[in-house]
């Protein structure tokens, strides 16, 4: 397992010579796996010229009562490892009432947000999260029953934004636990992954064990030579949307705005990835956008009436007002 995280990275240049990282662990067996292998590689790689380091980030989700045990099991392994260790306590449950969002996302967004702040605090220039090849399925399918289209068979990526990087994601989950039961690491088990539900633990307990049964056992490689055919195609036409976008934007600061007429020129196909690149440019994601956010906001835009708006989901707001569409940040 060790050899394949090696050649992931090297595959996608995930990690380069002078690279900080910031390594998000939770203590369970893919982040515990991700810490000890990336703590061997990195005298292995200088060998190789490449010379990297890195610290470690948790969140405690204070939704368990075993969670503070889990940052202790954390903090100790990062000490005798001679690792930085950095921590947060936040409720989730709280915070995801507050927000009117669920706790998944709040967790989610939470994480990669203390994440960021380390990184800044630090240095750091990427941020390692220890997603699995079955976590990458588990994203495809759960985006199918959203109809987030085409790029959403691509699931996780091994790098976003040159800044999130997965070294584990060519990893199954069965050859991390087989790692860590070899090493005798003794990783922490977060009891809610077995709570159904949640969606992602729904379709991880349920959905995929269903589908391996009755369909095909193989379902996850499967879906992931599938993922990786879908990936070359989508930065090819990603390549082609930039060069539109670019003809077609007028302003990105404080928000962005397109030229409507322009915009509706468009084929169907290039108006919906206008709008997901757009929305991407605003809010750094499309979490939550699905295909019927995406055909209302063209219907708005080929109605072409004013005083008109849409928020597809709490964070952004879109608009039609002189021959412009706007897009708004409103965190």
């Amino acid at each position: 397992m060790e050899q394949k995280v090696k050649e992931t990275i090297k595959k996608y240049n995930l990690i380069e010579d002078g690279d900080n990282l910031v390594l998000g662990i939770s203590g369970g067996p893919d982040s515990l796996a991700m810490l000890y292998i990336l703590y061997d590689l990195e005298k292995e790689f200088q060998k190789d010229g490449i010379s990297f380091c890195f610290s470690v980030a948790h969140v405690n989700h204070m939704i368990r009562k075993e969670a503070t045990e889990d940052e202790k099991f954390v903090k100790e392994t990062c000490q005798n490892l001679g690792v930085k260790f950095f921590s947060r306590s936040i409720d989730i449950k709280q915070m995801a009432h507050n927000k009117k969002i669920g706790i998944e996302e709040t967790g989610r967004k939470s994480r990669y947000e203390f994440f960021d702040e380390i990184a800044q605090k630090i240095g750091a220039n990427k941020i390692a999260i220890a997603h699995n090849k079955n976590d990458k399925i588990e994203t495809i399918i759960m985006n199918l029953l959203r109809g987030t289209g085409i790029s959403g068979l691509k699931g996780i990526e091994p790098v976003k934004n040159k800044k999130y990087i997965r070294p584990l994601l060519e990893c199954s989950r069965k050859e991390i636990e087989e790692y860590c039961a070899k090493k005798q690491l003794n990783p922490r088990i977060d009891k809610t992954n077995f709570d159904n539900t949640y969606t992602r633990n729904k379709v991880r307990n349920v959905v995929i064990p269903y589908i391996q049964k009755e369909f095909n056992p193989n379902i996850i490689d499967t879906l992931d030579r599938l993922s990786k055919l879908v990936a070359e195609e989508d930065e090819y036409l990603t390549k082609q949307i930039e060069k539109i976008y670019s003809q077609i934007v007028i302003e990105e600061t404080p928000h962005i705005i397109l030229d409507l007429k322009k915009f509706n020129k468009q084929e169907t196909v290039i108006k919906s990835r206008i709008l997901l690149y757009t929305i991407t440019k605003v809010l750094g994601d499309c979490q939550g956008i699905a295909k019927v956010h995406i055909e209302d906001i063209i219907q708005l835009c080929q109605n072409n009436i004013g005083n008109k708006y849409l928020t597809p989901n709490q964070f952004i707001k879109i608009f039609v007002k002189s021959g412009q569409i706007h897009f708004i940040d409103q965190r």
